[in-house]
């Protein structure tokens, strides 16, 4: 009995995953730093809980147009290189067909092997084998705006809810220090999460991810406290 060969690949997911992690990670610490910020200025509850929110609104919002904008820039890239290449072929056909072949041959394959292979797939599919082989182009990674602003925008807003729940739940006097270890904790398992999902070391996803988080909420709640203590 013959058994399928099955492979598991993670590139595929490297569009939504990027934004997805991005939108998560900014979520849980830009948030968790604000809160920590205003609520180490000696700030009330309901201030801090105000400020959160703001920034959980505002952040999403900002999220989704800068992926947006910044993929849809990458797409229009891509089509103009795509155009580019369509016309190339209609005027061009035979130095479209040379270029394909020092692309293989420098790959490995012997110069007639390469002449020949060259050709069957320009007379198979030229557009998508000179997207593939020459622009490094394919639909596995092509650049798909709306899915990176829809994944960002939704994992900042549920990112930046764990803060602002970690600041509703916490006692009195005690926000900065509650929202502080619990978006930390929150960062380590997204980074093992992410690290998970790419095929790549979980200790070191969560490590680099804590750190940076430890980093940003330091200096925040220094600033903090510093405006209010001068004000």
């Amino acid at each position: 009995m013959r058994r399928h060969h099955f492979e598991r690949h993670y590139s595929s997911r490297t569009g939504w995953l990027r934004a997805a992690v991005l939108g998560a990670n900014d979520g849980i610490l830009s948030t968790a730093s604000l809160v920590v910020g205003v609520a180490a200025s000696a700030a009330g509850r309901d201030e801090v809980l105000v400020a959160g929110v703001a920034g959980l609104v505002a952040g999403a919002l900002s999220m989704a147009a800068g992926e947006y904008v910044s993929v849809s820039s990458q797409a229009d890239a891509e089509k103009a290189d795509l155009e580019r290449e369509r016309r190339e072929l209609d005027t061009e056909p035979e130095a479209e067909i040379r270029e394909l072949t020092q692309i293989y041959v420098k790959r490995g394959l012997r110069p007639q092997l390469a002449r020949e292979v060259a050709e069957e797939l320009t007379a198979h599919d030229a557009l998508k084998a000179h997207a593939r082989d020459e622009l490094g182009l394919s639909d596995v990674h092509r650049a798909r705006p709306v899915q990176a602003a829809a994944a960002s925008a939704v994992t900042f807003a549920v990112g930046a809810l764990l803060p602002l729940l970690a600041a509703l739940a916490s006692p009195p006097g005690w926000i900065a220090e509650v929202v502080g270890v619990g978006a930390l904790a929150a960062l380590a398992t997204l980074g093992a999460l992410a690290a998970q999902a790419a095929g790549s070391s979980v200790l070191v996803g969560a490590t680099r991810v804590t750190f940076w988080g430890a980093l940003g909420m330091t200096v925040t709640a220094l600033v903090g406290r510093w405006f209010g203590a001068v004000f």
